[in-house]
């Protein structure tokens, strides 16, 4: 018997790893719920797929209008079997620089409240209907503090154990949760990165690595494999050791966003 088609919820569509997700779900038969600051790229994008979509032009860090727009399409479509909450930024930042303090609080916004405003529409309707997956995309830079990339680490880090808590206390409804934590993506998100970045994906070949994860309900993953090493080797490596190799490296552009 043919599996039924998916319906798949997924913030930050408009671009990269959102909109590479929803074409490729589209591709698998699914019925998607699209969420995107920008309308006309989302309309764009909306008239290329082949599965009926239907789009919310909604910042995630605004919560009553992310929570209205979720609402009606609760409504008009019915409860998701996966939520992906993709969104996210990323620049440079650095401590002691009072201006990059309205960045700061930008990235934790969107990153970290964003993605609990996504999920909580959602989590009581999967708890009544015993069953859901929930997905956040977080970051290998959420592992140890990065120079210059304090927001982003201290947002993905914060956003990597927000994940697990949440996952340890969807046990008992049977909701999964997916923390994927990837590399370097070839997105417009790292287009402006201006230092070399090993290890780094096409955004195809990511999400195709990204719906197996989540096909196979992993509860933590870092893409590619080989990122995934030197994510195990960061978290193992004493203070002092982390602090001689990180000073030397490279770090993003800063920008307001």
């Amino acid at each position: 018997m043919k599996d039924k088609p998916l319906h798949v919820f997924i913030t930050g569509a408009t671009s990269g790893i959102g909109e590479a997700l929803a074409r490729h779900y589209s591709q698998q038969g699914s019925t998607l719920g699209l969420v995107g600051r920008r309308k006309a790229l989302l309309e764009k994008l909306q008239r290329s797929l082949k599965t009926p979509s239907f789009i919310y032009a909604v910042d995630v860090s605004e919560e009553h209008l992310l929570h209205q727009a979720i609402q009606r399409h609760i409504k008009k479509i019915g409860i998701p079997d996966i939520v992906i909450a993709n969104a996210g930024v990323s620049t440079g930042t650095l401590n002691g620089e009072r201006e990059d303090l309205v960045t700061f609080k930008r990235m934790m916004d969107i990153n970290l409240y964003g993605v609990m405003h996504t999920f909580l529409p959602f989590i009581h309707a999967f708890k009544k209907r015993k069953s859901g997956q929930l997905v956040g995309i977080a970051s290998v830079a959420g592992i140890r503090g990065l120079p210059g990339s304090g927001a982003y680490s201290a947002s993905k880090a914060a956003l990597i154990n927000y994940l697990e808590s949440m996952r340890i206390e969807m046990l008992p409804f049977n909701i999964q949760v997916t923390t994927i934590a990837p590399g370097y993506i070839k997105t417009p998100m790292t287009h402006s990165n201006p230092y070399a970045m090993p290890f780094i994906l096409e955004v195809d070949k990511a999400v195709t690595l990204f719906i197996k994860a989540i096909d196979q309900k992993k509860k933590f993953i870092i893409i590619p494999w080989q990122m995934n090493i030197v994510g195990k080797l960061m978290r193992l490596l004493p203070a002092s050791v982390w602090d001689f190799l990180a000073k030397r490296g490279p770090k993003k552009l800063r920008a307001i966003i």
